[in-house]
């Protein structure tokens, strides 16, 4: 086969396919028997999409007349798809590590809101920030996120609850868009918190009156690029009713539904975003029974955040029982002032300890899964042909390592490479 290719990777102990057949999310004993390929060799062509994953000798045969900008030699090292978070907030500005210290003391998630900090402390800051300062950040962030692995990830709004900052918030995350490797899937999340001086009812109508309105503008003019549509569904901040209402609003526009639900308490949010055709639930460490039997009926995906109930001590998300009813199971960091995790092996370590989800699960759900929960696992999520070329190169003879290490992916992660480009090459890894 005669002809340029921007990538090749051989001689790899195992590439870590995930799936092989076009598949948009694995579930239950499909997220255990993962597509492993010993011995293999991927090709990514010059459009940054893979032409071909296969045994190294078979790969060898079908190119040998081929030229390659650049040959990584993986011999002895394992190949997996780039992975994704699915549930981050990483536009803000303001410090809150004293929050930290308040939690240690016993201090709820609510307490810290009703003392002026949490969000609204957060929102404060990030009003009085310019976008190039939070631009400045969030580029920070997100590199931090990318030498840890992470090759797509979601990115919030949420800390403006008005027009102005919000659409702030949106327009940082669109330059990044546009400046970063990384890629992004753009949330607006308005209804993050009611805003001091308003009522529930008061910032609905804000949201509905003013600040979809003006994002609809912005993104018909083509000067945003907009996703996603999230809301809070929690007692203290928004009811079922007003959640209904903004994300319904949000789907008409043609956002897809990605929202935090059944957190801190039951709120019936999983079975409202099943029938509201929600591509996605996070948090749900109250979900109920039928809240689980909703969201497995209308594949609306479960993304599970095991950071977040670590740090507040929340009981954990009921991923086993989601697990074995067929939901879609995801995994986000929920990066925030509140949850500083800028690395999803972590995130899955935490989700095989805490969650009791087994390595394959973890990872299924860091890739495939978690792409399908933005919208990307017909382009992301998966090393398959025309996918794009987004892969970790690790220094290890088996990927389960990335997950065992708690917090060595600094030292296993050779390479970082998003459509055949290294984005990351990473000279300080070690042999263990």
């Amino acid at each position: 086969m005669s002809s340029n290719y921007k990538l090749l990777v051989k001689n790899a102990k195992q590439v870590v396919l995930i799936c092989n057949n076009g598949e948009k999310y694995l579930t239950k004993t499909g997220m255990q028997s993962l597509c492993v390929i010993e011995n293999g060799s991927i090709v990514i062509g010059s459009d940054g999409l893979i032409r071909a994953v296969g045994p190294t000798d078979t790969i060898k045969d079908q190119y040998s007349q081929a030229s390659f900008d650049k040959v990584i030699d993986a011999t002895g090292m394992c190949v997996i798809p780039g992975l994704v978070d699915a549930h981050t907030h990483p536009v803000w500005a303001g410090d809150r590590v004293h929050e930290f210290a308040m939690k240690l003391a016993g201090a709820t998630y609510m307490d810290v809101h009703r003392a002026g900090g949490g969000i609204h402390f957060t929102v404060e800051h990030t009003r009085a920030a310019p976008a190039s300062d939070l631009l400045a950040s969030l580029t920070g962030r997100l590199a931090r996120m990318q030498r840890a692995g992470t090759t797509l990830v979601e990115c919030k709004s949420g800390y403006g609850l008005e027009l102005q900052t919000e659409l702030k918030m949106l327009e940082v995350i669109e330059a990044a868009r546009c400046s970063l490797p990384i890629n992004i899937s753009s949330t607006y999340c308005g209804a993050h918190a009611v805003p001091r001086g308003k009522t529930v009812a008061e910032a609905t109508a804000d949201i509905l009156q003013v600040q979809l309105p003006q994002l609809r503008e912005h993104m018909s003019q083509g000067t945003l690029r907009v996703d996603n549509i999230d809301v809070f569904c929690e007692q203290g901040v928004f009811d079922l009713s007003s959640t209904r209402s903004i994300l319904q609003a949000g789907k008409d526009m043609g956002l897809n539904i990605n929202f935090h639900g059944d957190e801190l308490h039951p709120m019936n949010s999983a079975q409202l975003g099943a029938e509201l055709g929600a591509l996605a639930i996070s948090h749900l460490e109250e979900v109920t029974d039928e809240g689980i039997a909703a969201m497995a009926t209308a594949k609306t995906a479960a993304v599970l955040l095991p950071t977040t109930a670590y740090i507040l001590r929340l009981p954990q998300p009921r991923a086993r029982d989601m697990l074995e009813a067929g939901v879609i199971v995801a995994l986000g960091s929920d990066f925030n002032p509140n949850a500083y995790c800028c690395s999803m092996p972590m995130v899955m370590h935490l989700a095989c300890v805490n969650m009791k989800m087994s390595m394959p699960e973890a990872l299924t759900a860091a890739t495939i899964n978690a792409a399908y929960a933005l919208g990307h696992s017909h382009t992301h999520g998966s090393l398959e042909v025309n996918k794009h070329g987004d892969l970790l190169v690790l220094n290890t003879t088996r990927w389960e390592h990335l997950i065992y290490q708690f917090g060595g992916h600094q030292e296993l992660i050779r390479y970082v490479i998003i459509k055949g480009n290294v984005v990351y090459d990473n000279d300080k890894t070690m042999d263990f």
